[in-house]
């Protein structure tokens, strides 16, 4: 008779500190901010009389509020495709198979790090002083993002290809750029292209968002609509936000499933 499998595995002494020590960790950052769940409960009725405040939706300013949100799709568009552009040929740097020395990978690889670590907001802000305020700021701050997570996974898609094609071209006396543009890119163009459209979704969620700091946007006027309590606006505004994401996301995942399933 075979016996059933443990549902729980026992904890070994570091797995049990880890595990205190992890608890700890949720129970003071729940203290550290106060969490209180009556204060919610009691924001119950206040939440109410805002949604009833949001209604009816102040379609009037659809028009002006419609060229915001296309403008913050064009800034999550332009700052995508310079983040492709630049991070492509960072794939031959940053790959363990194609870099030409393992400093120059190791230089170029934190390079990515940084674009990948510090906020889109940050880069904005200094995009914002750099070239003023607008979309341009916003799209410069998205390509920096896009480097950051593009860069990281076209290499690594990279370093993924079998290895067999490319010892074949370099037997034959191909260099390490015949390697990648015969052998390595073709192979991981369709991981390139998926990673290429999550970064799409991810730029069209942070673009809204880039506007706070004066990257132009449609955040602005949900911004405006708050201060001024035009709450009819700011319910217009968020309903266009999320059909925009949506949208975008669906298309993303279509074009994902063709790439997956090779139609």
């Amino acid at each position: 008779m075979t016996s059933t499998p443990a549902r729980l595995h026992a904890f070994n002494p570091p797995g049990f500190a880890f595990a205190v020590a992890g608890l700890a960790l949720i129970i003071t950052a729940f203290n550290g901010i106060d969490f209180d769940l009556y204060t919610i409960i009691e924001g119950g009725p206040r939440l109410t009389r805002l949604l009833g405040q949001m209604w009816p939706l102040n379609f009037e300013a659809l028009p002006r509020l419609l060229n915001s949100l296309w403008i913050t799709f064009l800034m999550a568009i332009c700052g995508t495709t310079l983040g492709i552009a630049v991070s492509l040929p960072l794939v031959l740097f940053a790959a363990r198979n194609l870099t030409p020395h393992p400093y120059i990978r190791f230089v170029v690889r934190a390079f990515i790090a940084l674009c990948r670590t510090v906020p889109d907001l940050i880069w904005a802000l200094i995009f914002v002083i750099v070239v003023g305020l607008g979309p341009v700021a916003g799209a410069l701050a998205i390509m920096m993002d896009s480097i950051g997570f593009l860069g990281k996974f076209f290499s690594e898609a990279s370093e993924e290809q079998d290895p067999g094609p490319q010892e074949a071209v370099r037997a034959m006396g191909g260099s390490r750029l015949d390697v990648a543009m015969s052998v390595v890119l073709p192979s991981a163009m369709p991981a390139f292209t998926s990673d290429a459209l999550f970064a799409m979704e991810k730029a069209v969620r942070a673009s809204v968002i880039l506007g706070l700091v004066g990257a132009g946007g449609i955040v602005i006027e949900l911004k405006a609509a708050i201060d001024l309590f035009k709450y009819e606006t700011a319910a217009l505004i968020i309903l266009l936000i999320f059909s925009l994401v949506v949208s975008v996301e669906q298309v993303s995942n279509r074009l994902r499933a063709k790439i997956i399933g090779g139609d």
